[in-house]
């Protein structure tokens, strides 16, 4: 934690020396995109896409899921993307899943859960487990990215999401980060494959 600590003690110096900017935060936020991404420490949105504070609305889970929409059955989940689309106004929503994810391979390989069960039930309740040719493979990225499609598939279901998106108000992005080396493949509905960005 001492790392941490000190960058924390050092921040507040650097924003003193912003006042002017980080004065404007205070007075409210307006980011231009909702970015939805899994939890894993190795995934940062703002060191991927170099946004600014106030830029970006973030939403991570485990596995980068978003729940079936249920107004029976309120979700943090539900509420970050429905308070980004209809009350931040965002443009933009991107759904960004990354290479060597955990809980993508624990679903495609079917693994033992037990001793984690809140993580097993919530892979389990979310989604059936992404197309993969090959289980026995440490490379998940072909499960990823049918994954993330499934995750835009569901914010379709939301009704703010479907009413903003008919209304050509917002787009929807799938994303795939490669971890290792910076690459970003974006989703080309018309060629239905991951491309480079």
């Amino acid at each position: 934690m001492h790392q941490f600590t000190s960058h924390v003690r050092a921040f507040q110096d650097q924003a003193a020396a912003r006042a002017d900017e980080f004065g404007r935060l205070a007075a409210g936020q307006s980011p231009h995109a909702l970015f939805i991404t899994c939890s894993d420490s190795r995934v940062i949105p703002s060191l991927i896409t170099g946004a600014r504070p106030g830029e970006l609305f973030e939403l991570r889970t485990a596995g980068s899921i978003i729940p079936e929409w249920d107004s029976g059955r309120p979700s943090s989940e539900a509420a970050t993307v429905e308070y980004a689309v209809e009350v931040l106004g965002v443009a933009d929503v991107v759904v960004c899943g990354h290479s060597h994810c955990g809980a993508v391979g624990a679903m495609v390989r079917r693994e033992d859960l037990s001793s984690v069960p809140a993580v097993r039930d919530w892979l389990e309740s979310s989604t059936p487990p992404p197309l993969f040719r090959d289980p026995s493979a440490p490379d998940v990225t072909e499960a990823v990215q049918d994954h993330v499609l499934r995750q835009l598939e569901r914010l379709r279901g939301y009704p703010c999401v479907r009413r903003r998106t008919a209304a050509g108000e917002l787009r929807l992005h799938g994303w795939f980060y490669v971890v290792d080396t910076g690459a970003v493949l974006v989703h080309r509905p018309h060629d239905n494959a991951f491309l480079p960005l």
